[in-house]
């Protein structure tokens, strides 16, 4: 695991980034919400913006609340992985806390989700 210099709450949420030859994993689990939401944006930034990394996989299979805040996150971090020519996947599995947002706010569509 990887140590990431942004400040999260450890009682809501736990980020944890995994490098390997495929690229990093951002593990989350927890509520990501907007008291937790800005410290995963700048998590994924972080590892989006290495410049040995090629791919991004957010795995969201241990959240169990996402908000708005938390979705922006996202977003913002696909952005910025686009922009650096860089593929950011997310894994969510069939967490419902996940799958329902993404899919009624049209992410699922933008993101690539995968199992």
């Amino acid at each position: 695991m990887t140590a990431l210099n942004v400040d999260i709450d450890p009682t809501r949420i736990d980020v944890r980034a995994a490098t390997s030859s495929a690229g990093c994993t951002v593990s989350v689990s927890g509520e990501v919400d907007s008291a937790t939401a800005p410290g995963l944006r700048g998590c994924l930034l972080e590892v989006v913006q290495r410049p040995d990394t090629t791919t991004v996989e957010v795995d969201l299979r241990g959240v169990t609340f996402l908000d708005s805040a938390g979705l922006s996150a996202l977003a913002t971090a696909h952005r910025a992985a686009v922009a650096a020519g860089r593929e950011l996947r997310v894994r969510c599995g069939t967490t419902r806390a996940v799958v329902r947002p993404l899919q009624i706010t049209g992410l699922w569509d933008v993101f690539n989700v995968v199992d």
